[in-house]
């Protein structure tokens, strides 16, 4: 049975030990600190990475690469000590930076890519951990939208050690289809995050969820599908995501209804029946 996940942003931002200390067994119950907590618990982790405002590794100085670089050797670093063996997420530019390139300066971002995440990716691989980098939307970056472009910029780097973040979200905008990408991936996934097409609970939307889990298991895909979706209780992480109004009945009901949808599609387990979700009377902050 293929394993499902639920990504702590759902919750809360930063993860601290207290937090999940606070979480984990509620997760457990519905399907080193952080290790031997999970551990005790029959949970695995699997640690996605942040890019914030000055971490870069393309179209910036030696000492951003340099400072970007080091941050993500010590992501690689905690996502051992944890025992994950994936660090996903968009391990190129910070969220948020976009700017217009000419076909040339798009074609120079392969190799600058190239040559700043390599040194990454052989930390990772003698730490026993894959990089795996996420395409994402055009409103968060325009270095790597699409699965055929972060294709094309990773394939210098050894694919055992370094390929993709698939996210459903980031597809079911950027793709003309999703399943179709998936399938051109396939030998390269190394991580798969799932939520509805309004970055809400899965199959709770339009999108094909039995397609694109085909699609996937004939990919060989192994791994878990796990749902990202954000607090809209962190003012930074719902600006950053743009979370202006509740996506489900509550945080838990959208990873509760979402690893149920999950497990019936995975499985032969039936459909759940989702929880209502509230009437909207204003901002999901207030």
């Amino acid at each position: 049975m293929r394993a499902l996940g639920v990504d702590t942003w759902v919750w809360t931002s930063p993860l601290t030990d207290a937090e999940l200390r606070r979480i984990a067994p509620r997760v457990a119950g519905w399907g080193a600190h952080a290790r031997t907590l999970l551990d005790d618990l029959g949970l695995g982790a699997t640690v996605v990475l942040v890019m914030s405002p000055g971490r870069e590794l393309v179209a910036t100085d030696p000492g951003t690469v340099r400072r970007t670089r080091d941050y993500l050797r010590r992501v690689v670093d905690a996502a051992a000590e944890v025992g994950s063996t994936v660090v996903a997420g968009p391990a190129y530019a910070s969220v948020g930076r976009t700017w217009r390139m000419s076909p040339k300066e798009r074609a120079g971002l392969r190799s600058e890519l190239t040559e700043a995440l390599a040194p990454v990716v052989d930390h990772a691989s003698a730490a026993g951990v894959r990089i795996a980098v996420e395409p994402l939307n055009r409103y968060e970056t325009s270095v790597l939208n699409t699965v055929d472009q972060a294709l094309e910029a990773l394939a210098d780097l050894p694919a055992e050690h370094c390929g993709l973040a698939l996210d459903v979200y980031h597809m079911n905008i950027e793709e003309k289809d999703v399943a179709e990408a998936i399938s051109r991936a396939a030998g390269r996934i190394h991580h798969v995050q799932v939520c509805a097409n309004d970055r809400g609970t899965p199959g709770a939307d339009h999108l094909d969820w039995l397609q694109i889990v085909t699609k996937l298991d004939e990919s060989g895909y192994p791994g878990p599908l796990v749902i990202e979706s954000f607090t809209a209780h962190n003012v930074s992480v719902a600006t950053a995501a743009s979370i202006w109004r509740p996506l489900a009945a509550s945080q838990d009901a959208l990873a509760v209804d979402g690893l149920a949808f999950l497990r019936s599609i995975t499985t032969s387990e039936p459909p759940p029946s989702p929880s209502p979700t509230p009437p909207v009377k204003g901002a999901a902050m207030d």
